[in-house]
């Protein structure tokens, strides 16, 4: 007896699910069976009241595709009436991500985040901790607009950083700021006057700001990590170049955020230790080779 109302009630579900489908997309019976390749009887006699007849997987899977929804969905196996495809472009997109200082698109993920914390891995030194000199060599061959304006929303970052409820924690390989310091790799021709007020504005900033920012060094030998943003819980954000790969689901951005904390747990140095290595580098710049804390 009980598998006989559990079969009714399932075929109740999936009358109620198909019909309210059927009045959402406007479809009629008539050509919902042609879209699904059915007689118009069969669809007749699934939407039919008190009926317990369930039709099968594939009536089930062409109904659904016509209608917009997922099969699961149809079978009262789902509460989300997405179809898979649907779900994932929801769960991730791919955004262009633009060889400037002034992206709307990072800063309305900012905005949207605005309370929760931001955990952040650059793929360079972050750019609203940047002195106007190296924001200047480092920019000026791929800006399409002035390099003030650049250099204002840049400013415009960080002060909205100091003004949000957000708190950031940005996670940073210890080759990027040695290279840095070096003028090697990437800022191969780079001044020393330039890396000196550089590593002066990391150091202040990385004292001032704590605890609301805190900036960590790994070694990306033990661990390493893509550039990446994680804004709360809502979203994260990998940078691939050219582009960004957005993921809003709660799985994944979680799976993320592991990574950053990890990378923070394990770092060589922590918030408290980055202005001393700072130092440290700024010494051996200078000449006065002064000693690192090491661990």
């Amino acid at each position: 007896m009980m598998e006989n109302i559990d079969k009714r009630l399932r075929a109740e579900q999936f009358r109620d699910r198909m019909a309210r489908a059927l009045r959402e997309t406007g479809l009629s019976q008539s050509a919902l069976a042609r879209a699904a390749g059915v007689d118009r009887s069969t669809i007749s006699q699934l939407l039919a009241p008190e009926t317990a007849r369930m039709p099968n997987a594939q009536v089930v899977a062409a109904c659904a595709t016509a209608l917009g929804v997922s099969s699961d969905w149809l079978l009262s196996l789902s509460d989300r009436p997405e179809s898979a495809a649907q779900l994932l472009a929801a769960s991730m997109s791919l955004t262009e991500a633009p060889r400037a200082l002034v992206d709307e698109r990072i800063f309305a993920w900012h905005r949207e985040a605005e309370g929760y914390k931001i955990r952040h891995v650059p793929a360079a030194l972050p750019d609203m901790l940047k002195t106007r000199a190296l924001i200047e060599w480092e920019y000026a061959p791929h800006l399409g607009r002035t390099a003030n304006q650049a250099i204002g929303a840049s400013q415009d970052r960080l002060d909205w950083m100091r003004q949000a409820n957000s708190d950031y924690e940005i996670a940073l390989p210890i080759y990027e700021i040695d290279t840095f310091a070096r003028a090697e790799g990437y800022y191969f021709g780079l001044s020393e006057e330039i890396r000196l007020e550089q590593l002066d504005r990391l150091e202040l900033l990385a004292t001032q700001l704590y605890p609301r920012l805190r900036l960590s060094l790994f070694d990306a030998r033990k661990l390493y990590s893509s550039p990446i943003t994680l804004f709360g819980p809502l979203l994260a954000v990998i940078y691939i170049g050219s582009h960004y790969l957005a993921f809003r689901d709660r799985e994944r951005v979680e799976i993320f955020t592991a990574h950053f904390d990890r990378l923070v747990r394990e770092a060589s140095y922590g918030a408290r230790d980055v202005p001393r290595y700072i130092r440290g580098l700024r010494a051996q710049i200078t000449g006065l080779n002064l000693p690192m804390r090491s661990k």
